[in-house]
């Protein structure tokens, strides 16, 4: 293995990008590579059974570039597959998305939080054990905010049916009397602003991914905790490079490469350099 240090990160999409980004502010030494799956995003209208397949295959692609770590960033594919990606693979440390229910129930005041998520998480039995722990005596309010993953995806972060489907979600809730906000798709944090324009000052919004990256940083290997030098930033799209270019964060555009990986007819997935 050449990239012992490496940290394999995917997504359905450019959400995973907000991990990578807590990734980096975390781990700063370590070299990186995502994979975001845009030929098939959104996962979460899918069913579980083709996001696993889908999640089997990126990992074993991840594990050929050398990876000794590999963060599932995506909520739907977390549900899906996390459990079954670490019988598979007992020796690699995996570290999902898990709703931030806990802190949001111990942060409320009102004792009425929402939750924002795609319909696989909400259905995922994750959640549900989330839920049933940590949410004794909370109101839970939960919305699929149709459509969302699409805007962001597109890069229409603060445009009007951004804003439309954010309130349609939102604005209920706020009647209902929450006063946090769980982000529960990694896409999310691209639209916190208009969520905070939305839901004024008064309400706590909870991004999971600091949290995702300091688990990140407690699970590394041994063999993985000397910096591999120099640092490389590795990010990969199945679907349109110009669209995941323009997504990455200003804080690692300049030690950023991006790069096509494919589907072939077998669905396997391959790239220029795996």
């Amino acid at each position: 293995m050449t990239n012992l240090s490496r940290i394999g990160i995917f997504d359905s999409g450019v959400g995973g990008l907000s991990v990578l980004r807590a990734v980096v502010q975390e781990l700063p030494g370590h070299s990186l590579i995502f994979l975001g799956d845009q030929v098939h995003v959104p996962y979460g209208p899918r069913p579980l059974e083709e996001v696993q397949k889908f999640s089997f295959e990126i990992t074993r692609w991840l594990l050929e570039q050398d990876c000794s770590e590999i963060i599932v960033a995506c909520n739907t594919a977390s549900a899906a597959a996390l459990h079954e990606l670490r019988k598979a693979y007992p020796n690699i440390p995996f570290v999902g998305m898990e709703p931030a229910v806990k802190p949001a129930a111990e942060q409320t005041q009102s004792g009425v939080v929402g939750v924002i998520a795609t319909p696989a998480t909400f259905q995922g039995a994750l959640y549900a054990s989330v839920v049933e722990r940590f949410a004794n005596g909370v109101t839970v309010l939960e919305d699929t905010c149709p459509g969302l993953v699409e805007e962001i995806e597109a890069g229409h972060l603060d445009g009007p049916e951004t804003r439309r489907i954010l309130e349609k979600a939102l604005v209920p809730m706020l009647e209902k009397g929450i006063d946090t906000v769980v982000l529960g798709c990694t896409h999310f944090p691209f639209v916190i602003p208009m969520i905070e324009k939305i839901c004024g000052p008064q309400v706590r919004v909870i991004d999971p991914a600091p949290a995702v990256a300091r688990q990140a940083a407690r699970v590394l290997p041994a063999s993985a905790r000397l910096p591999h030098k120099p640092r490389t930033i590795q990010l990969y799209t199945t679907g349109d490079l110009k669209r995941m270019q323009n997504m990455v964060p200003a804080s690692i555009k300049y030690f950023a490469t991006v790069e096509k990986a494919r589907w072939d007819s077998s669905d396997h997935l391959t790239s220029n350099k795996g």
